[in-house]
C-alpha cells in the first residue's frame, strides 16, 4: 500500500479538462487571488465551449448559491474548487445552469454545469474556468500537457 501511494506521488494523477479551450498556468489568471496562489495551486482554461465537467472523480462538497463555483473532494481526498469566471459572483447565478447536487458522486464524465460565456463577457467579466486545489499541503505541482484543452480529455497531471 505504501509503495502504491509513493508511486502516485512520483507519477502524479491525471486531470481532465473541465472544458474545452486554452489551458493556462494559474500564474496567468487575471486575478491576483488566483495568480498569486492565495487560494492554492491550480490552472485555468479560457473556454471555447459551454460545458463544465469534473477534473477528478469525487463527491460534490458545496455549490455556491450564485452557482459560479463548485467545491469537490476527489476520491484521493484532494480538495478542489472549480471557479467559473472572475468576479462572476456579481452575476447572481444568471449565466449558470448546474446539473449536480451537494453530496453527489461525480466522475470526469459527469456534466456539472453549462455556462453562457457570452453573457459573462457582455458583463465585462473574464470567463476563465479556474481549477484551484485548495489545500496547499496536498499538491506540489500542476503540469499541463499543452495549451490546448479538450472537454473531458486529460489536460495534465498533479504531483502530490
Amino acid at each position: 500500500m505504501f509503495n502504491l501511494l509513493k508511486n502516485k506521488k512520483q507519477e502524479g494523477i491525471s486531470i481532465t479538462a473541465p472544458c474545452s479551450g486554452m489551458a493556462i498556468p494559474i500564474l496567468e489568471v487575471n486575478d491576483p487571488m488566483f495568480s498569486k496562489k492565495v487560494l492554492g495551486e491550480g490552472f485555468a482554461i479560457i473556454p471555447e465551449g459551454n460545458k463544465i465537467c469534473a477534473p477528478l472523480t469525487g463527491r460534490i462538497e458545496a455549490i455556491f448559491p450564485t452557482k459560479h463555483a463548485i467545491s469537490i473532494k476527489s476520491d484521493e481526498d484532494i480538495d478542489y474548487l472549480i471557479h467559473i469566471g472572475v468576479d462572476t459572483v456579481e452575476l447572481q447565478g444568471k449565466p449558470f445552469s448546474i446539473f449536480v447536487n451537494t453530496g453527489e458522486k461525480v466522475t470526469t464524465e459527469t456534466l456539472l454545469a453549462e455556462v453562457d460565456f457570452n453573457q459573462i463577457k457582455q458583463a465585462g467579466k473574464d470567463p476563465s474556468v479556474i481549477v484551484i486545489f485548495t489545500k496547499p499541503e496536498q499538491i506540489n505541482e500542476v503540469i499541463l500537457n499543452s495549451n490546448k484543452a479538450i472537454y473531458g480529455d486529460s489536460c495534465g497531471k498533479i504531483i502530490l
